[in-house]
């Protein structure tokens, strides 16, 4: 059974490999520019409270799109949603520029299958094809690297529902239109409110590249320092490696709860402690009291979380050539 599904995790074709990256290149070098010219403001002419809020909302929205729509909703179906509300998250995802929506939740799932093993697009301890890492080596593949040399996920394997849901199909064939009004929206409220073609640019800067970078980045810190620091309150098997990191929680709205998530991957809230802070979590419940969505799974019980408990000698084996 396991080979099998390592033999269907990816669709081997060079064609499909170098468009991968033809997308990932500008994907992360565009943002990065939009960051060197915000440092540059910062540090010569300083910045305003118009840039600060029009990156804060962009962030938020698109970042709840990531984590409440896509991670949350989509790919582990964490609670369900109204139609609408289900088109309104798969675009504010969209709006976060990493790649199509099938795309990547195809790759989490393919993760959460594979976690840390031989088949996991993006471990820091081993790659896809069973060579191990670690170190620098290990997390630059993490967080970047992979994007730029891996095998093409086969969302034939992982994601049939959403491939069936035309609705979702529409909008993951329209993802550069959503990555376009991501930078149009901020650009032109910028203009907007100074008046001025100035404006139009801080917005377009600040608002649309550097929340887009900063958005990505954060998102990738789960895969890479999230599998490297951190606590491991629970067991998630002898490979798997997955972290609690208050730091990578707080930015990305919860999802650095990351060994509560491993523990539990189909629950929406991932903060299980009153101290875990889960913004995400807050949203769902939110959209939960008004209506919006509803069979929301969550906390474990502390039975359910005392049966996952870490054994004492519960670190994870990092033997990359065994899949169990």
């Amino acid at each position: 059974m396991a080979n099998s599904k390592l033999e269907n995790r990816s669709v081997r074709s060079e064609r499909l490999r170098a468009a991968q990256r033809r997308l990932a290149l500008p994907t992360i070098l565009i943002p990065s520019i939009g960051v060197i010219v915000a440092l540059v403001q910062v540090f010569t002419t300083g910045v305003g409270a118009m840039e600060l809020w029009l990156f804060l909302g962009m962030y938020l929205l698109s970042m709840i799109g990531i984590s409440v729509g896509w991670h949350r909703y989509l790919a582990h179906r964490s609670f369900q949603a109204k139609r609408p509300l289900r088109a309104l998250f798969a675009i504010l995802g969209s709006m976060g520029a990493q790649g199509p929506v099938i795309n990547w939740v195809s790759n989490h799932r393919r993760h959460h299958a594979h976690s840390d093993q031989i088949g996991d697009p993006h471990s820091p301890n081993i790659t896809d094809d069973g060579r191990p890492l670690g170190g620098f080596r290990g997390f630059w593949h993490a967080h970047i690297g992979w994007m730029l040399g891996g095998d093409v996920t086969n969302a034939v394997q992982y994601s049939k529902d959403l491939l069936r849901d035309p609705m979702i199909k529409t909008i993951n064939q329209l993802y550069p239109l959503w990555v376009l009004l991501s930078l149009l929206i901020p650009t032109v409220l910028g203009g907007l409110i100074r008046g001025t073609l100035a404006g139009a640019f801080q917005g377009f800067i600040w608002g649309g590249l550097v929340q887009i970078a900063v958005n990505q980045h954060a998102t990738w810190t789960i895969a890479s320092l999230a599998h490297i620091f951190g606590s491991r309150p629970y067991y998630t098997g002898e490979f798997e490696t997955s972290r609690n990191n208050f730091l990578v929680a707080i930015p990305i709205l919860g999802d650095g709860w990351h060994n509560n998530h491993h523990a539990f991957p189909n629950v929406a809230i991932c903060g299980f402690e009153w101290w875990q802070i889960d913004p995400s979590g807050w949203v769902i419940r939110g959209l939960e009291k008004v209506g919006l969505v509803y069979d929301v799974r969550g906390v474990p019980s502390e039975s359910m979380r005392q049966a996952r408990r870490r054994k004492p000698d519960g670190e994870p084996r990092l033997d990359p050539h065994i899949v169990p």
